[in-house]
Protein backbone atom coordinates (compact mmCIF):
# COMPACT_ATOMS: atom_id res chain seq x y z
CA UNK A 1 0.00 0.00 0.00
CA UNK A 2 2.82 2.40 0.92
CA UNK A 3 4.58 1.67 -2.37
CA UNK A 4 1.38 2.41 -4.32
CA UNK A 5 0.84 5.69 -2.44
CA UNK A 6 4.46 6.63 -3.15
CA UNK A 7 3.92 5.93 -6.85
CA UNK A 8 0.80 8.12 -6.84
CA UNK A 9 2.78 10.87 -5.10
CA UNK A 10 5.58 10.59 -7.66
CA UNK A 11 3.08 10.85 -10.52
CA UNK A 12 1.41 13.84 -8.92
CA UNK A 13 4.74 15.53 -8.26
CA UNK A 14 5.96 14.86 -11.78
CA UNK A 15 2.74 16.25 -13.21
CA UNK A 16 2.93 19.35 -11.06
CA UNK A 17 6.58 20.00 -11.91
CA UNK A 18 5.90 19.88 -15.64
CA UNK A 19 2.54 21.61 -15.56
CA UNK A 20 0.81 18.52 -16.91
CA UNK A 21 -2.72 18.00 -15.68
CA UNK A 22 -3.89 14.59 -14.54
CA UNK A 23 -5.55 12.67 -17.36
CA UNK A 24 -8.33 10.13 -17.56
CA UNK A 25 -7.34 8.52 -20.88
CA UNK A 26 -4.87 5.64 -21.16
CA UNK A 27 -1.90 6.53 -23.39
CA UNK A 28 -0.40 3.69 -25.43
CA UNK A 29 2.61 3.75 -27.78
CA UNK A 30 4.75 1.21 -29.60
CA UNK A 31 4.69 -1.45 -32.30
CA UNK A 32 2.95 -0.89 -35.64
CA UNK A 33 2.33 -4.67 -35.77
CA UNK A 34 0.49 -4.72 -32.44
CA UNK A 35 -1.27 -1.41 -33.23
CA UNK A 36 -4.33 -2.95 -34.99
CA UNK A 37 -4.83 -5.46 -32.15
CA UNK A 38 -4.50 -2.78 -29.47
CA UNK A 39 -6.83 -0.51 -31.44
CA UNK A 40 -9.50 -3.23 -31.63
CA UNK A 41 -9.27 -3.78 -27.87
CA UNK A 42 -9.30 -0.03 -27.18
CA UNK A 43 -12.44 0.46 -29.28
CA UNK A 44 -14.21 -2.45 -27.59
CA UNK A 45 -13.09 -1.14 -24.20
CA UNK A 46 -14.34 2.37 -24.97
CA UNK A 47 -17.69 1.07 -26.24
CA UNK A 48 -18.45 -1.32 -23.39
CA UNK A 49 -17.16 0.51 -20.30
CA UNK A 50 -17.49 3.97 -18.77
CA UNK A 51 -13.81 4.70 -19.51
CA UNK A 52 -12.65 6.82 -22.46
CA UNK A 53 -11.21 4.98 -25.47
CA UNK A 54 -7.41 4.78 -24.99
CA UNK A 55 -5.17 6.92 -27.19
CA UNK A 56 -2.76 4.80 -29.25
CA UNK A 57 0.27 5.94 -31.26
CA UNK A 58 2.24 3.74 -33.67
CA UNK A 59 5.86 4.63 -32.87
CA UNK A 60 7.61 1.32 -33.50
CA UNK A 61 8.71 -1.04 -30.74
CA UNK A 62 12.03 0.69 -30.10
CA UNK A 63 10.52 4.17 -30.14
CA UNK A 64 7.77 3.02 -27.80
CA UNK A 65 10.25 1.59 -25.32
CA UNK A 66 12.14 4.90 -25.17
CA UNK A 67 8.95 6.82 -24.46
CA UNK A 68 7.64 4.24 -21.98
CA UNK A 69 10.89 3.95 -20.03
CA UNK A 70 11.55 7.70 -19.85
CA UNK A 71 9.85 8.02 -16.47
CA UNK A 72 6.79 7.99 -14.25
CA UNK A 73 4.15 10.71 -14.60
CA UNK A 74 1.14 11.45 -16.78
CA UNK A 75 3.37 13.01 -19.44
CA UNK A 76 4.75 9.48 -20.05
CA UNK A 77 2.83 6.56 -21.65
CA UNK A 78 1.07 3.96 -19.53
CA UNK A 79 1.47 1.05 -21.96
CA UNK A 80 3.83 0.20 -24.81
CA UNK A 81 3.23 -2.43 -27.50
CA UNK A 82 6.12 -4.50 -28.84
CA UNK A 83 6.58 -6.98 -31.65
CA UNK A 84 9.52 -8.52 -29.83
CA UNK A 85 10.43 -8.96 -26.17
CA UNK A 86 11.79 -6.04 -24.16
CA UNK A 87 15.59 -5.94 -24.38
CA UNK A 88 17.80 -6.07 -21.27
CA UNK A 89 19.08 -2.58 -22.12
CA UNK A 90 15.49 -1.28 -22.26
CA UNK A 91 14.59 -2.93 -18.96
CA UNK A 92 17.64 -1.29 -17.38
CA UNK A 93 16.67 2.08 -18.90
CA UNK A 94 13.27 1.72 -17.27
CA UNK A 95 14.86 0.90 -13.91
CA UNK A 96 17.27 3.84 -14.15
CA UNK A 97 14.36 6.21 -14.77
CA UNK A 98 12.24 4.96 -11.86
CA UNK A 99 10.00 2.68 -13.91
CA UNK A 100 10.89 -0.20 -11.65
CA UNK A 101 7.69 -2.28 -11.91
CA UNK A 102 6.80 -3.33 -15.44
CA UNK A 103 4.11 -5.90 -16.23
CA UNK A 104 4.86 -8.00 -19.31
CA UNK A 105 1.90 -9.40 -21.29
CA UNK A 106 2.60 -11.87 -24.09
CA UNK A 107 -0.47 -11.72 -26.33
CA UNK A 108 0.11 -14.21 -29.14
CA UNK A 109 2.18 -14.91 -32.23
CA UNK A 110 2.76 -13.30 -35.58
CA UNK A 111 4.73 -14.21 -38.67
CA UNK A 112 6.90 -11.81 -40.60
CA UNK A 113 5.81 -12.03 -44.19
CA UNK A 114 7.68 -11.25 -47.36
CA UNK A 115 4.93 -10.49 -49.83
CA UNK A 116 4.35 -9.12 -53.31
CA UNK A 117 1.50 -8.11 -55.58
CA UNK A 118 -0.80 -10.82 -56.89
CA UNK A 119 -0.10 -9.39 -60.35
CA UNK A 120 3.31 -11.08 -60.16
CA UNK A 121 4.16 -14.73 -59.46
CA UNK A 122 4.49 -16.14 -55.96
CA UNK A 123 8.11 -16.27 -54.85
CA UNK A 124 9.99 -18.82 -52.79
CA UNK A 125 13.13 -17.95 -50.85
CA UNK A 126 15.56 -19.64 -48.55
CA UNK A 127 16.94 -17.64 -45.61
CA UNK A 128 20.28 -17.65 -47.47
CA UNK A 129 18.61 -15.96 -50.46
CA UNK A 130 17.16 -13.29 -48.18
CA UNK A 131 20.46 -12.57 -46.47
CA UNK A 132 22.51 -12.47 -49.68
CA UNK A 133 19.98 -10.09 -51.24
CA UNK A 134 19.73 -7.68 -48.30
CA UNK A 135 22.97 -7.86 -46.30
CA UNK A 136 25.30 -4.89 -46.33
CA UNK A 137 28.37 -7.11 -46.77
CA UNK A 138 28.38 -10.63 -48.23
CA UNK A 139 30.94 -13.32 -49.06
CA UNK A 140 32.93 -12.52 -52.19
CA UNK A 141 31.10 -14.26 -55.08
CA UNK A 142 34.53 -15.16 -56.49
CA UNK A 143 35.22 -17.33 -53.45
CA UNK A 144 37.27 -17.28 -50.28
CA UNK A 145 36.47 -16.20 -46.75
CA UNK A 146 36.23 -12.51 -47.51
CA UNK A 147 33.36 -10.06 -47.11
CA UNK A 148 32.67 -7.47 -49.81
CA UNK A 149 30.05 -4.76 -50.28
CA UNK A 150 26.88 -6.41 -51.58
CA UNK A 151 27.22 -6.60 -55.40
CA UNK A 152 23.87 -8.26 -56.16
CA UNK A 153 21.46 -6.20 -58.25
CA UNK A 154 18.83 -8.81 -59.20
CA UNK A 155 17.23 -11.79 -57.46
CA UNK A 156 18.54 -14.07 -60.21
CA UNK A 157 22.12 -13.07 -59.36
CA UNK A 158 21.44 -14.28 -55.81
CA UNK A 159 19.81 -17.54 -56.93
CA UNK A 160 19.39 -18.64 -60.59
CA UNK A 161 15.93 -20.03 -59.73
CA UNK A 162 14.64 -16.55 -58.82
CA UNK A 163 13.31 -13.93 -61.28
CA UNK A 164 15.60 -11.62 -63.24
CA UNK A 165 14.21 -8.49 -61.60
CA UNK A 166 15.89 -5.83 -59.52
CA UNK A 167 16.07 -6.39 -55.77
CA UNK A 168 13.69 -3.88 -54.21
CA UNK A 169 12.45 -4.64 -50.71
CA UNK A 170 10.24 -2.23 -48.77
CA UNK A 171 10.53 -2.78 -45.07
CA UNK A 172 10.51 -1.29 -41.58
CA UNK A 173 13.17 1.03 -40.10
CA UNK A 174 15.66 0.15 -37.32
CA UNK A 175 13.25 1.39 -34.61
CA UNK A 176 10.78 -1.35 -35.55
CA UNK A 177 10.44 -4.63 -33.69
CA UNK A 178 9.56 -6.21 -37.03
CA UNK A 179 12.96 -5.14 -38.36
CA UNK A 180 14.69 -6.60 -35.27
CA UNK A 181 12.83 -9.90 -35.59
CA UNK A 182 13.34 -10.09 -39.36
CA UNK A 183 17.09 -9.60 -38.90
CA UNK A 184 17.24 -12.31 -36.23
CA UNK A 185 14.86 -14.87 -37.71
CA UNK A 186 15.38 -14.50 -41.45
CA UNK A 187 18.68 -12.79 -42.14
CA UNK A 188 20.76 -14.38 -39.38
CA UNK A 189 19.38 -17.81 -40.32
CA UNK A 190 20.70 -17.28 -43.84
CA UNK A 191 23.98 -15.73 -42.70
CA UNK A 192 24.98 -18.67 -40.50
CA UNK A 193 24.63 -21.13 -43.38
CA UNK A 194 28.18 -19.99 -44.15
CA UNK A 195 30.23 -21.97 -41.64
CA UNK A 196 33.10 -19.48 -41.48
CA UNK A 197 30.68 -16.66 -40.63
CA UNK A 198 28.86 -18.82 -38.09
CA UNK A 199 32.24 -19.38 -36.39
CA UNK A 200 32.50 -15.61 -35.81
CA UNK A 201 29.81 -15.83 -33.12
CA UNK A 202 32.14 -17.50 -30.64
CA UNK A 203 35.13 -15.39 -31.69
CA UNK A 204 33.61 -11.90 -31.95
CA UNK A 205 29.89 -11.72 -31.15
CA UNK A 206 29.51 -8.03 -32.05
CA UNK A 207 31.17 -8.50 -35.44
CA UNK A 208 28.99 -11.56 -36.11
CA UNK A 209 25.84 -9.57 -35.33
CA UNK A 210 26.97 -6.65 -37.49
CA UNK A 211 27.60 -8.99 -40.42
CA UNK A 212 24.41 -11.04 -40.05
CA UNK A 213 22.02 -8.20 -39.15
CA UNK A 214 23.53 -5.38 -41.23
CA UNK A 215 21.19 -4.22 -44.02
CA UNK A 216 22.46 -2.71 -47.26
CA UNK A 217 22.02 1.03 -47.74
CA UNK A 218 22.37 1.35 -51.52
CA UNK A 219 18.65 1.55 -52.31
CA UNK A 220 17.84 -2.17 -52.63
CA UNK A 221 16.25 -2.06 -49.16
CA UNK A 222 13.89 0.89 -48.75
CA UNK A 223 12.89 1.95 -45.24
CA UNK A 224 9.16 2.56 -45.57
CA UNK A 225 8.53 3.92 -42.08
CA UNK A 226 6.21 2.54 -39.42
CA UNK A 227 3.14 2.63 -41.68
CA UNK A 228 2.63 -0.89 -43.03
CA UNK A 229 -0.38 0.27 -45.04
CA UNK A 230 1.99 2.50 -47.04
CA UNK A 231 4.05 -0.57 -47.97
CA UNK A 232 0.88 -2.31 -49.20
CA UNK A 233 0.07 0.68 -51.44
CA UNK A 234 3.60 0.71 -52.89
CA UNK A 235 3.47 -3.02 -53.65
CA UNK A 236 0.26 -2.50 -55.58
CA UNK A 237 1.98 0.21 -57.62
CA UNK A 238 5.12 -1.87 -58.28
CA UNK A 239 4.53 -5.63 -58.78
CA UNK A 240 8.31 -6.28 -58.86
CA UNK A 241 8.81 -4.99 -55.32
CA UNK A 242 8.62 -7.09 -52.15
CA UNK A 243 7.36 -5.90 -48.77
CA UNK A 244 8.28 -7.02 -45.26
CA UNK A 245 5.61 -6.71 -42.54
CA UNK A 246 3.63 -8.64 -39.96
CA UNK A 247 1.32 -11.47 -41.08
CA UNK A 248 -1.74 -9.56 -39.88
CA UNK A 249 -1.23 -6.96 -42.61
CA UNK A 250 -0.87 -9.68 -45.24
CA UNK A 251 -3.98 -11.38 -43.87
CA UNK A 252 -5.96 -8.14 -44.18
CA UNK A 253 -4.80 -7.61 -47.79
CA UNK A 254 -5.02 -11.08 -49.35
CA UNK A 255 -7.14 -9.67 -52.15
CA UNK A 256 -4.08 -7.69 -53.34
CA UNK A 257 -1.02 -9.48 -51.98
CA UNK A 258 0.46 -12.97 -51.65
CA UNK A 259 3.00 -14.21 -49.13
CA UNK A 260 6.31 -15.60 -50.34
CA UNK A 261 7.32 -19.08 -49.22
CA UNK A 262 10.33 -19.39 -46.91
CA UNK A 263 11.98 -22.81 -47.04
CA UNK A 264 8.88 -24.03 -48.87
CA UNK A 265 6.37 -22.81 -46.27
CA UNK A 266 3.94 -19.95 -46.92
CA UNK A 267 2.94 -17.59 -44.08
CA UNK A 268 -0.53 -18.72 -43.01
CA UNK A 269 -2.47 -18.78 -39.74
CA UNK A 270 -1.91 -22.54 -39.37
CA UNK A 271 1.78 -22.58 -40.36
CA UNK A 272 2.57 -19.86 -37.82
CA UNK A 273 0.43 -21.43 -35.07
CA UNK A 274 2.10 -24.82 -35.41
CA UNK A 275 5.62 -23.39 -35.71
CA UNK A 276 6.17 -24.65 -39.26
CA UNK A 277 6.69 -21.18 -40.75
CA UNK A 278 10.29 -20.27 -39.84
CA UNK A 279 9.94 -16.48 -39.57
CA UNK A 280 7.53 -16.11 -36.66
CA UNK A 281 7.72 -14.31 -33.32
CA UNK A 282 5.84 -13.48 -30.12
CA UNK A 283 3.96 -10.21 -29.57
CA UNK A 284 3.74 -8.27 -26.30
CA UNK A 285 2.58 -5.21 -24.47
CA UNK A 286 4.03 -3.74 -21.28
CA UNK A 287 2.21 -1.89 -18.50
CA UNK A 288 3.65 0.71 -16.11
CA UNK A 289 2.39 -0.54 -12.75
CA UNK A 290 3.02 2.82 -11.03
CA UNK A 291 0.27 4.36 -13.19
CA UNK A 292 -2.35 1.77 -12.18
CA UNK A 293 -4.92 3.40 -9.92
CA UNK A 294 -3.90 6.90 -10.99
CA UNK A 295 -4.71 6.82 -14.69
CA UNK A 296 -8.17 5.19 -14.63
CA UNK A 297 -9.00 2.03 -16.54
CA UNK A 298 -5.57 0.42 -16.96
CA UNK A 299 -6.49 -2.77 -15.07
CA UNK A 300 -9.80 -3.01 -16.92
CA UNK A 301 -8.06 -2.53 -20.29
CA UNK A 302 -5.64 -5.36 -19.47
CA UNK A 303 -8.57 -7.57 -18.43
CA UNK A 304 -10.33 -6.87 -21.74
CA UNK A 305 -7.20 -7.65 -23.77
CA UNK A 306 -6.60 -10.92 -21.93
CA UNK A 307 -10.21 -12.11 -22.10
CA UNK A 308 -11.23 -15.11 -24.21
CA UNK A 309 -13.61 -12.92 -26.21
CA UNK A 310 -10.58 -10.86 -27.31
CA UNK A 311 -7.51 -13.11 -27.61
CA UNK A 312 -9.13 -16.55 -27.45
CA UNK A 313 -9.27 -18.97 -30.37
CA UNK A 314 -12.64 -17.53 -31.41
CA UNK A 315 -11.89 -13.99 -30.21
CA UNK A 316 -12.23 -10.80 -32.19
CA UNK A 317 -8.42 -10.39 -32.38
CA UNK A 318 -8.14 -13.61 -34.39
CA UNK A 319 -10.27 -11.86 -37.05
CA UNK A 320 -7.54 -9.21 -37.14
CA UNK A 321 -4.82 -11.81 -37.78
CA UNK A 322 -3.55 -12.57 -34.26
CA UNK A 323 -2.30 -16.15 -33.77
CA UNK A 324 -3.47 -17.03 -30.24
CA UNK A 325 -1.35 -18.56 -27.49
CA UNK A 326 -2.14 -22.12 -26.41
CA UNK A 327 -4.99 -22.26 -23.88
CA UNK A 328 -2.85 -23.12 -20.85
CA UNK A 329 -0.40 -20.33 -21.66
CA UNK A 330 -3.23 -17.83 -22.09
CA UNK A 331 -4.53 -18.73 -18.63
CA UNK A 332 -1.08 -18.32 -17.08
CA UNK A 333 -0.39 -14.99 -18.79
CA UNK A 334 -3.88 -13.67 -17.95
CA UNK A 335 -3.44 -14.49 -14.26
CA UNK A 336 -0.08 -12.68 -14.09
CA UNK A 337 -1.31 -9.71 -16.16
CA UNK A 338 -4.59 -9.19 -14.32
CA UNK A 339 -2.73 -9.58 -11.02
CA UNK A 340 -0.25 -6.91 -12.19
CA UNK A 341 2.77 -9.09 -11.42
CA UNK A 342 5.97 -7.20 -12.37
CA UNK A 343 8.44 -8.95 -14.64
CA UNK A 344 12.01 -9.76 -13.74
CA UNK A 345 14.89 -8.83 -16.05
CA UNK A 346 14.46 -10.36 -19.54
CA UNK A 347 18.02 -11.79 -19.46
Amino acid sequence: MKKHLLAVAVISAASASTGVMARDTINIVGSSTVFPFATAVAEQFGNTTDFPTPKIESTGSGGGMKLFCAGIGVEHPDVTNASRRMKVSEFEMCQDNGVDEVVEVKIGYDGIAMANSKEAGQLEFTPRDVWLALAKDVPNPEGGEELVANPYKTWQEVNPDLPDVAIEVLGPPPTSGTRDAFAELAMESGCKTFDWIKAMKSEDKSKYKAVCHGVREDGAYVEAGENDNLIVQKLEANPDAIGVFGFSFLDQNLDKLQGSKIDGVAPTFDSIANGEYPVSRSLYFYVKKAHVGTVPGIEEYVTEFTSDKAWGTDGYLVDKGLIPLPEDMRAEVADAAQGMQPMSSPK
